[in-house]
């Protein structure tokens, strides 16, 4: 009988040492070490990939570079958020919250691939329960299968048989492999399995979705090599109390990780959102101090949010600063610039941000809209509907330039705003002729102050 051989990873980061350690060597992080047995028992063997033959090494000038297609998901922000679609032979991770929408995104996804097989691999719900949030999503087609399965040793048989196009396993933490002698959801299994997917996916360029939960703190459960083992790694966001979910790219080796997908959350499942600026400004029939609109760009995509701001006397000692949405450090020093450069006492008042919708912006167009925001409230005077910002702040209380200005500028004109504050600094290389919006170049707060609240 074989001896049981045991080592120590660490639930974080995933580094392995032969005894427990109280604090992780690579990570820092403390009490994250488990035993796990790693011994591969006789008789168990892992699933035997197809022989792909003797790879000799090529000199990269004779590799012929076919451009691949990519493939249509048939949802127009996921493959922005992809690059242009999906790449055969890629592995996706996707990330997110309990309950936030991952298998409705990903159950959708393959509903709507009607033009290649797909096979749908859960271990989390029964067949029953899937064809029930089926028939509420949209009607299936009859290249969706589904199989209800953890074990890789019976998976990939399966796949064998089937030839799928595309495989969507919900969730990686879930399935086992014979091959490590471990509970389900442990740092070796997590690795082990999403090996086997990786080296299946490479070798029949079948793309593979695989959900991944997350921990207490927002990051993605089990080791950190899995991020490095898949190609693109995607966080599926939002607030529960808003019917709106965003999707990011964190990782993307065939794509920008600075693009955004938005959806809407209704009770027919996923519904997305082309023009993201109808659910981040609010309607409003009378006049309100302390808001403003800022036009920010996320990847590709210009859109408009609202910025909302309320400064009132501190009630204790020590003033509040909180934010919602935006950097809490900026905010301290775009309200350090007005009472240096303009003059205006905030230090003992309490400043509250928020950007409405629930999303979360860092791009720094946005100061120029904060600023108003805030100075609105404070001063108590509301600002006009049609007015939008986009222009960064500086130390010495400049207005600074931002990049794709007449993009910003042309998704106000296309909303119908009739002004936008902009840095005077954008105007070079700019034709103001063009746009029918009145576009008001500003050089320092002070000018921004005598052309808004005088």
């Amino acid at each position: 009988m074989v001896k049981l051989k045991t080592s120590f990873f660490c639930q974080n980061c995933g580094a392995q040492s032969p005894k427990w350690l109280g604090k992780c060597p690579s990570c820092g992080e403390w009490n994250t070490f488990v035993e796990e047995v790693i011994q591969r028992e006789e008789g168990k063997r892992g699933y035997r990939m197809p022989d792909t033959g003797n790879r000799k090494p090529i000199r990269i000038t004779d590799i012929t570079a076919d451009t691949e297609t990519r493939i249509d998901l048939k949802d127009q922000e996921l493959n922005r958020v992809l690059g242009g679609g999906l790449v055969p032979g890629s592995v996706v991770l996707v990330a997110g919250e309990p309950g936030i929408g991952k298998s409705t995104l990903m159950l959708q996804v393959a509903l709507h691939c009607n033009k290649m097989r797909v096979l749908y691999i859960t271990g989390e719900e029964s067949d029953q329960q899937i064809r029930m949030r089926s028939e509420r999503i949209g009607k299936g087609h009859e290249n969706c299968y589904i199989l209800t399965e953890t074990s890789t040793q019976q998976i990939f048989p399966m796949l064998e048989e089937l030839k799928p196009g595309l495989i969507v396993v919900d969730s990686i933490q879930t399935l086992t492999t014979q091959v490590i002698d471990s509970s389900a959801g442990s740092v070796s299994q997590i690795r082990e399995c999403t090996a086997e997917l990786q080296k299946y996916s490479k070798i029949t360029h079948t793309p593979v979705f695989l959900i991944g939960h997350i921990t207490k703190d927002g990051s993605i459960a089990g080791p950190k090599i899995l991020e490095h083992m898949v190609d693109t790694v995607l966080h599926f966001e939002g607030d529960r109390n808003y019917g709106y979910r965003i999707l990011r790219a964190v990782k993307n080796r065939f794509g920008s990780t600075s693009e955004l997908g938005i959806y809407e959350m209704h009770d027919r499942g996923l519904r997305e959102v082309s023009n993201p600026s109808e659910i981040l400004l609010s309607p409003r029939d009378e006049k309100v101090s302390g808001i403003s609109t800022a036009a920010t760009i996320e990847g590709l995509r210009p859109m408009l949010i609202e910025i909302q701001a309320l400064v009132s006397s501190a009630a204790y000692g020590t003033p509040q600063r909180s934010c919602t949405g935006f950097d809490t450090r900026r905010l301290n020093m775009l309200l350090a610039v007005l009472e240096k450069r303009s003059g205006f006492r905030l230090g003992a008042k309490d400043v509250f941000l928020n950007i409405a919708g629930g999303i979360r912006v860092d791009d720094p167009a946005i100061d120029l809209a904060v600023v108003a925001a805030v100075l609105s409230s404070s001063e108590e005077v509301p600002i006009e509907n049609k007015i939008c910002f986009a222009a960064e702040v500086g130390l010495s209380g400049e207005i600074r330039p931002v990049t794709r200005i007449e993009s910003r500028i042309l998704e106000a004109e296309k909303l119908g705003f009739g002004q936008i504050y902009i840095s005077r600094y954008n105007l070079k290389g700019t034709d103001q002729k063009k746009f029918r919006i009145q576009v008001k170049p500003v050089k320092k707060t002070e000018d921004l102050l005598a052309s808004l609240f005088r």
